[in-house]
């Protein structure tokens, strides 16, 4: 079989595989911050500070609608994965026909939805008269175009399961740089094209990722037997469907939850007034930056995993969650000891206030100290998706948003102020860690492989 540039994680050096595939990752995930960046900045600074609300506004939406879909691309590489590393290619591929017929169905679902209900949904998060005309229109087009952002996102996490992280970097790329010229295209009206302001900059989008979707379709057709054009191919294995379904929903759920968290806990920041809001929407964009290496790690360990679970070769498991929760806390270490010892040069790249700057201060002088405990979270919960047991990573999940974080939260708010909020957001993040390690060292997640070999301790 043609395999491209894929990795086989049952053989080899551990840590190897693991900088080798992570770097690309790492570089994924900045290149989608700066996806994100030109938008904003191409909106707000173009267009204007309405414009800028109607498209941050309509974001929480889309994330509740395509946040199923997102946990069943997550199946996709987990099960891919375990196939690989079981040595079963014709179940490879047949998930991968499976996935992506349920896919387009489901985007097509999701694609109406969105379009019909766009107006109900705005005004069910009150969002306001002036910018609701601008959201609608852009929430219309990028939902009308949502099978495109699900085409390019299904093929890349099948990829990843199957080793390769170089590959959906490269559509990730094309995607970015094709989407900052189309912005600017679109939203001032260059050539023949008019001037489009809020729905251009959901065209650019739209039109960006059908691009590196259909650059993906071909690279994969030309570089493996991965897909096939047969008509047996693209029929639902109903059993497998069970299976990504399995996975998939409560990965989409864990999704939704951090999402609807992470409202509630900002509702609160909100009621201190606009320089604190600020001071958090500067320091959000710091731990951002900061989460991308153990992000990367935590996707690089969910296909390692996933691979010599499908193996049998639980050795290598082991080596790979030890180098990958190293790794991940001594380059976060070192985040942290910045944000914790010089915060003000960091949140005065955003705004130079002198009450901003002692609000961001103390949330990073507080709160730093949490990225060296979320580091081995997405490394924790890697390991846990790779072995198919999503609804574990759901159920902590929860405890540590809605048992720890919301009401430590809101209850050291009332006694410490905004610092009671950012030490809430610490005590969460520590207590996640600490039910993250105590359910990893039960191995209870090694069992919930859905395939593979029998378990064996050499490599």
């Amino acid at each position: 079989m043609r395999q491209g540039s894929q990795r086989d994680f049952t053989q080899g050096s551990i840590p190897r595989h693991i900088l080798m595939f992570s770097l690309p990752l790492f570089a994924g995930n900045l290149l989608q911050m700066l996806y994100n960046v030109v938008d904003s900045i191409w909106v707000g600074q173009v267009i204007g500070k309405h414009a800028l609300g109607a498209v941050s506004v309509s974001q929480p939406l889309i994330f509740a609608l395509i946040s199923l879909v997102v946990g069943l691309t997550m199946a996709t590489t987990t099960l891919v994965g375990q196939y690989r590393g079981a040595g079963n290619e014709e179940m490879v591929r047949r998930t991968i026909g499976t996935s992506l017929t349920l896919l387009a169905v489901l985007g097509g679902i999701v694609g109406v939805l969105g379009v019909a209900l766009r107006y109900p949904l705005l005004n069910l998060i009150s969002t306001p008269e002036e910018i609701i005309h601008d959201s609608a229109a852009y929430l219309g087009v990028f939902m009308g175009g949502i099978l495109a952002l699900f085409l390019y996102n299904t093929l890349g996490a099948i990829l990843r399961g199957l080793g390769d992280a170089n590959t959906p970097l490269i559509a990730l790329a094309i995607a970015t740089l094709l989407n900052i010229v189309l912005d600017g295209i679109f939203i001032l009206g260059l050539g023949p094209v008019p001037q489009m302001g809020v729905p251009g900059v959901a065209i650019a989008t739209v039109i960006a990722q059908g691009v590196s979707a259909v650059w993906l379709v071909r690279w994969i057709l030309r570089k493996t037997d991965l897909i096939r054009l047969n008509r047996d191919y693209w029929r639902v294995d109903w059993d497998l469907a069970g299976r990504i379904f399995r996975i998939g929903l409560p990965a989409g759920l864990q999704q939704a939850v951090v999402s609807f968290g992470m409202v509630t806990v900002t509702a609160l920041i909100n009621s201190f007034g606009p320089e604190v809001v600020a001071a958090f929407g500067a320091a959000q964009r710091l731990d951002q930056a900061a989460f991308l290496p153990s992000m990367s790690m935590g996707l690089a360990v969910t296909s390692v995993v996933a691979q010599n679970l499908g193996a049998g070769k639980l050795d290598r498991v082991s080596s790979a969650v030890r180098w990958c929760a190293g790794l991940g806390v001594l380059i976060t270490a070192v985040v942290t000891a910045v944000a914790v010892i010089r915060p003000t040069i960091l949140i005065a790249l955003f705004n130079r206030e002198p009450d901003v700057l002692a609000a961001g201060s103390l949330y990073l002088r507080i709160n730093g100290w949490s990225y060296i405990f979320f580091a081995l979270v997405f490394v924790l919960g890697g390991v846990m998706r790779g072995a198919g047991d999503t609804m574990s990573t759901l159920v902590l999940t929860i405890i540590g948003l809605w048992v720890v974080r919301v009401p430590a939260a809101y209850l050291l708010a009332a006694r410490m102020g905004p610092a009671g909020i950012w030490t809430g957001i610490l005590i969460s993040a520590v207590a996640s860690f600490l039910l993250h390690l105590g359910y990893y060292a039960t191995g209870r997640w090694k069992r919930r492989a859905l395939v593979g070999a029998p378990a064996t301790e050499h490599s």
